[in-house]
């Protein structure tokens, strides 16, 4: 088992959870997913994620599926599982089995209910009691959780729980929190900040202090581009290869449609067998399809000038 750290830094892509035509979990697909990810350089990986429609799957599903991804895995990098549930009971559960079967950590994010700081900070503090000294991922995404942790709110978490050993920074507008977070005497140790929002901010994060990526997106060998020519200390280099995926990136990150752009592209790509999504979830229509295929054109186009 590889062991989620203090020290992650890469990027740790976050899975789709691929599907047959008929809805059922799709496993030879899944193989073709984790292979693509650790041929490209992947440094982890992320399961049951916000968006690996984790709440469309039964319990029984969940299991099944994270085993046979982390077997596919086998220990060659950390997997990530999201234990996120309304219940500790449900956490502990899932936190028991999955890092039983190999996973490295888990990631957690708070609920729509707390409404101050201290609730903020006594959930965590009660998820430890409920999931030990596993190492976790405090995944701060407002946007979808309607949470805004602040930066004093986060160190309280970190200095309260050394199980804490990575922040998923997915706020947005929030460079300067990871410049706050960053500076000398605000956290007392130093843990690893991976960002999200598919890579939108992802040289500007870096430049900042953030470690990597903990996000998705339907080329992600744009971010392991761009983690390796910012870590190099090419900066240009690193926008420019930003740039070239910029458009199809704006166009995934459309509220409510990203994840049917980003699975139509896998599949287009190989990557999984259909682009199915659980529903409730958004359909592409014929136009959509040839808006994405036309920036797949001009961003291959692109790339190819880039060199």
């Amino acid at each position: 088992m590889s062991r989620l750290t203090e020290d992650a830094r890469g990027v740790y892509v976050i899975a789709a959870t691929p599907f047959q035509e008929d809805g059922t979990l799709d496993f030879d697909s899944t193989d073709r997913m984790v292979d693509t990810y650790l041929e490209k350089g992947a440094a982890g990986l992320t399961v049951l994620g916000m968006m690996g429609e984790a709440t469309k799957l039964t319990p029984d599903e969940a299991r099944r599926f994270v085993q046979h991804f982390l077997t596919r895995v086998d220990g060659r990098i950390p997997v990530v599982v999201g234990v996120s549930s309304p219940g500790f009971a449900q956490m502990q559960e899932l936190t028991k089995t999955v890092m039983g079967d190999g996973a490295g950590g888990v990631m957690i994010a708070p609920p729509s209910t707390l409404k101050t700081d201290d609730q903020i900070v006594n959930y965590y503090n009660q998820a430890v009691e409920f999931i030990g000294d596993t190492p976790f991922v405090l995944q701060d995404f407002p946007l979808v959780t309607n949470i805004h942790m602040s930066v004093s709110v986060i160190a309280r978490i970190i200095r309260s729980l050394p199980s804490c050993v990575c922040l998923k920074h997915e706020d947005w507008p929030g460079l300067e929190k990871i410049s706050t977070l960053r500076e000398q005497g605000v956290l007392d140790r130093r843990i690893s900040i991976l960002c999200g929002n598919g890579g939108l901010f992802l040289p500007e994060e870096m430049a900042r202090g953030a470690d990597g990526a903990m996000t998705g997106f339907c080329c992600p060998e744009m971010m392991f581009d761009v983690v390796r020519e910012m870590e190099a200390g090419n900066t240009e280099r690193a926008y420019d290869v930003l740039n070239a995926y910029l458009p199809l990136m704006r166009y995934e990150q459309q509220p409510g449609l990203g994840l049917a752009v980003r699975k139509y592209v896998m599949a287009k790509r190989g990557v999984i067998a259909s682009d199915t999504l659980r529903q409730p979830g958004a359909r592409l229509g014929v136009t959509a399809r040839a808006e994405i295929d036309q920036l797949l054109r001009r961003q291959g186009e692109r790339l190819a000038e880039l060199g």
